[in-house]
């Protein structure tokens, strides 16, 4: 399954490197941010991830609600295991 999920901004990259880390439902990844270039994300922010790329930023209630839909659909397994398998970088 292809899921959009949101995630967390905790460090944002050095310099020219795109990899951002983020926090997504508890675990952190590394998320390439250089399709936000336009507008870049803050230490802080709500970014949706799919296949390791932060797509948008999107706002602290619109990650909350979209967290809460797939727990009540019952993907959030599925989102974990998608997370999971995100691995751009050190995966810290």
């Amino acid at each position: 399954m292809c899921l959009a999920i949101p995630a967390q901004i905790s460090r944002l990259p050095a310099d020219d490197d795109p990899l951002a880390t983020t926090d997504i439902m508890g675990v952190r990844r590394r998320v390439n941010i250089d399709l936000l270039d336009a507008d870049p994300p803050e230490l802080g922010d709500w970014v949706l991830v799919h296949v390791g790329f932060a797509l948008s930023k999107i706002s602290a209630e619109q990650a909350d609600e979209q967290l809460r839909l797939l727990s009540l659909l019952g993907e959030a397994s599925a989102a974990q295991e998608e997370v999971e398998g995100y691995d751009c970088g050190d995966g810290e």
